[in-house]
Order: C-alpha cells, then structure tokens, then sequence
C-alpha cells in the first residue's frame, strides 16, 4: 500500500527512511514493526550509487530526517547524502554470537569486516582454539575478491554483513550473518532520537550535534541491589525527582552516577500523563575537552567567533537541553574560568554564546556528577564555593560496590543472564546456584572498577559460557577469564596476618607501604590506615614538601 503523502503526515512524527539490501532489509523490516508507531518509516531496497540516486530525488519533493543503513553501503550513504544517516554497527556481541554459530559448521572461518580488523579477536580465537582468517574489504569488488581468497585457503563459512554472506554462498560457502535485532533496535532508537534533535533545531535554531546528547533510557529499577545502601539511594532519587533543585551525584567510577542522573529525570513529574521522560536528556564530560572546546559546547557560539567556527553558528548544550536535564559529568574538572560563566547561566536562567550579545532564556534542570571530593577543592581555591553550593542543593552520594558486597552474587547473576542473552545463548537452569559457589572469589575482591567492572566480567564470561554451552561456571573458569581476582586473593591470603585497620598512628613507611598495597588508591588506603581521605591527602602533601625542601 502507496503511503500518505508528506503533507498528510503528522507534524511532528519524524520520517525515516531505511536504505538496505540482501537480508538485511529483512531484520530492518522485523524491527519496523516495533516502531511504526514512533515514527513514519519507509524502506528503500537499494545500495550504494542506486540507493543515493533514489533518495536524492526522493528528497526533491519529499521529507526525510534521518535515513538508516548499515556496513559498507551506510558509510557509503553517510558521505553522499545531505540529511543525517544512522549507521547500524555490529557490536562485540554480534561478532562473538556469529563466530559461535560457524564454529558450529567448521574450526575454519572465516571474518570479512568493511575497512577494520578486529585485533580483540586474538584471545578469543586462540583461547577456543579457532583459526579466524580476517579480512577487510572497501568495495563490493573488494569484498568478491576476498571472498574467493578465502575459498581458496580452505575457509568453509565466512562471517560478515549481508553483502559478504551473499558472496560467500554464491561461492558454496556458509554464509554466517553478522547483525542482531538488538543492533538494529538501536539503530532505530538512536535515528529517533537524532530526527527529534533535528526538528528541534529546525525550531530553536542549530543545535550541537554530540554524541553525548540522548534520550535517558534507565529507570530506577535499573539500580539493582536489596542492601541498605541502595535502598537509601532509590529512596533519595524517588525523593530528588519532585524537585527541580539541583543535584550533585558523588560516587567512585563505575558506581553508576549517569544511570542514577538518567531515573532522577525519568522519575520527575511535568504534568498528569506526562513525564520527564519526554523531554531532552543531555549529558556532558566536562573533564573531557579542552577549556575552549567546553566553553563552545557549553553555551554554543555565533559565526565569526572564532577561525573555523559554523556558518550560522551552534548552539550549545544548554540550548540543547532546554525544558529538559542537564547533566555536567566530572563538574570537578571544569576550569575555574567557565565555572564563573556556568554560575551566571544558573544565576540569570539566560545563556550566551561565545562572541554574542543576545541572551537566550533556557529552563533546565542541573545534575552534575563527580568521583571527586569537591569540598576538599573549595579548601584549596580550585573549585568555586558559590558554585558549588549552587549546585549541591540536593546530595546523593552512591556507594561503592565493596560497600555492598552483599549485592555482589546478585548483580552478577543479572548482569550474566543479560550478556548470555545478547549472545542468544541460554543460561544453565542451575545458573543461581554455580554463582553462589563462585561469590566467595567475586566478594572478597575489591572490584576498583565497581558494578561497571562487575559487568564487564559478566560480558567476557559469557562469551566463554557460549562458546562452550556444557562448560560449568567455577571458580576456576573466573580466575582464567579474570586472573586479577586471584592476584587480590593472594595478596589477602600473604597479608592475613596483618590486622585490618592501623590502630596507632601509622609513620610514612607505613604510608606508602599501604599505598603500593592497595595500587595508588587513596580512598581503600586511607580505610585501611584508619583515617579519612582528607587526612591522608594532607599526611600525604606534608611528606611531599619533606622532601622537596630535602632536595633544596
């Protein structure tokens, strides 16, 4: 059936275009369906110079706001066409999920990706004793050629996009498909997303196109966890989302500061039958660029600001995120300067860019994460008081995950389920049970990395459980995957025999001696020496100007 004409289309539904051939075109069709509601979508069943000819006099007389393909032929589309093209890329899952379905067929397999090999495969193939020839390919004549230098040494299945499967059973091999519906899934989530941003900025002027800028996807529920602590913390986030105070979120890395930030804004009432949900969640690290790419990413800028600026200029992050949440990652990193123009935007509720005049009202609400101590930076004049003050209306602090070992066996049951299942593999029925066995190795480890750690883990353990489905999990198996669980055991195990926590005030040696013990972290040391963070920092200062004024 002929669709409606744009005209008739409803205004403010973004229309998507998805450009595909080979099988491909038939997952796309699957996840259409899921989203045909969202958004008007419509498929195109071409490929490279056909598919940009047909979209090119499409657009002549018709709207599109965001087209999406994928492999070769989207990067092909991504540099030809004039309107935003979501490139659908396998993730490591895909690859891993694909390799375990040929070495089913055959130890001889064969990897095709478009430009890039995949380095990372070297552990995985020698670990399960697979021999992986991987090439790469930049034309469909390329991909023909590698395809029959494949056949050639031997190689019984291929794994790759749709193109190179088409080759590989044209040339009698098996063809193993790289994409998986949840791939594609997120190509249709992040094409709404950058068609809402596009009609925004067809209203509101241009706005930053950041990778940072999303929709928030996590709720409270996603905090998991049944001990105290975490309890606490939902409670609080239930408690801050009624308010639209400011919130600063402490928590070492990994604790899930963003998660916490992205159900803080989900949670927040507007109006009856609607939530925040519904409005823009934009995120930043300011410790991530340099002061003046923050100062221009931040409040945008005006053309002519300065040499290379866009012709018409940009807006900044706070445009970006206007009626919605704003969330300033690693705020303690932001330098003093932009800290005192930051506090203006919150003071007058108005931005404006770099090398303009003309304020610009903006209504957002402010979230700001750090791993940092920021009263500690105040002491020492590297941190605004009235700004921090400004922002810490509302304190979470999230606890880290020794805090809560308790959470441990759980978290990673959860965590390992969900990585199986991206693998399309099924977890042992006695799953439960194998990781109660194991939770004495995965809670007496401190896990620096926290619950982001934990889950990497659950992610590198799973590919090993499907890629050998009988394959129990032990301890053992962890402490192969994660030999840096047996390292912490044997460092406890040879210091059993020291007492937990120094009693006595402890001297330098012991000091540095426990520094070493517990890698450089002062946090896990200064538990261990009894104090607090800010005492050992300052033991720590003292024992450094010792030794300068010793070398003078």
């Amino acid at each position: 059936m002929k669709r409606p004409a744009p005209t008739d289309r409803h205004a403010d539904k973004p229309v998507i275009w998805t450009a595909s051939v080979s099988r491909l075109s038939e997952l796309f069709r699957d996840i259409t369906l899921e989203f045909d509601a969202l958004a008007d979508i419509e498929p195109i069943h071409l490929g490279f110079d056909e598919a940009v000819r047909e979209i090119r006099e499409r657009l002549a007389t018709q709207r599109c706001d965001v087209v999406i393909s994928a492999g070769s032929n989207g990067a092909y589309l991504k540099s030809r066409l004039p309107v935003p093209v979501v490139v659908a890329r396998a993730s490591g899952f895909d690859v891993m999920q694909a390799l375990a379905r040929a070495r089913q067929i055959t130890t001889r397999i064969g990897l095709v990706s478009y430009q890039e090999e995949m380095p990372a495969l070297a552990e995985f193939q020698q670990m399960f004793g697979l021999d992986i020839a991987q090439r790469t390919y930049a034309t469909e004549e390329d991909a023909r050629a590698v395809v029959n230098e494949l056949k050639a040494g031997g190689i019984e299945a291929v794994v790759g996009a749709g193109l190179i499967t088409d080759l590989a059973e044209e040339a009698g091999m098996h063809g193993i498909f790289l994409y998986s519906s949840a791939t594609v899934r997120q190509a249709f989530e992040d094409a709404l997303e950058l068609a809402r941003l596009t009609q925004l900025e067809s209203t509101r002027g241009p706005l930053l196109p950041v990778a940072d800028s999303l929709r928030a996807r996590h709720h409270l529920k996603d905090l998991r966890g049944d001990s105290t602590a975490m309890e606490a913390v939902r409670q609080s986030i239930t408690l801050f989302a009624r308010s639209p105070a400011s919130v600063l979120i402490q928590g070492e890395t990994g604790t899930g500061k963003e998660l916490a930030a992205q159900a803080i804004h989900r949670a927040h009432p507007l109006m009856p039958g609607k939530t925040q949900a519904s409005h823009p969640f934009v995120a930043i690290n300011c410790g991530a660029l340099a002061e003046s790419l923050l100062e221009s990413e931040l409040f945008g800028y005006e053309e002519g600001a300065f040499t290379g600026s866009r012709r018409g200029g940009r807006a900044g992050v706070f445009e970006a995120a206007h009626r919605g949440t704003l969330l300033l990652d690693e705020i303690g990193e932001m330098p003093l300067p932009l800290q005192t123009r930051l506090l203006r935007v919150l003071e007058e509720r108005e931005v404006v860019r770099v090398g303009g005049t003309r304020p610009i009202p903006v209504q957002v609400r402010i979230i700001s994460a750090t791993h940092c101590d920021l009263e500690a930076k105040v002491r020492e004049g590297r941190f605004r008081a009235d700004l921090y003050y400004r922002l810490s209306v509302l304190r979470l602090p999230l606890p880290p995950l020794r805090a809560r070992s308790e959470d441990v066996p759980a978290l990673a049951e959860w965590h390992l389920k969900h990585a199986l299942a991206a693998l399309d593999a099924r977890p042992h029925a006695n799953l439960g049970a194998e990781i109660l066995r194991c939770s004495p190795l995965l809670c007496a480890y401190a896990w620096p990395g926290n619950v982001r750690e934990l889950r990497n883990l659950m992610e590198r353990l799973a590919l090993f459980l499907a890629a050998e489905p009988l394959q129990a999990l032990t301890p053992a198996l962890i402490l192969r995957v994660a030999p840096e669980l047996g390292q912490h055991a044997s460092m406890a195990s040879a210091t059993a025999q020291e007492p937990d926590v120094v009693t006595a005030a402890p001297d330098d040696a012991q000091i540095q001696a426990v520094l070493r013990r517990y890698r450089g972290n002062r946090a896990a040391a200064a538990r261990h020496l009894g104090m607090s963070r800010t005492t050992l920092w300052r033991r720590l200062k003292q024992l450094a100007d010792e030794v300068d004024e010793g070398q003078q």
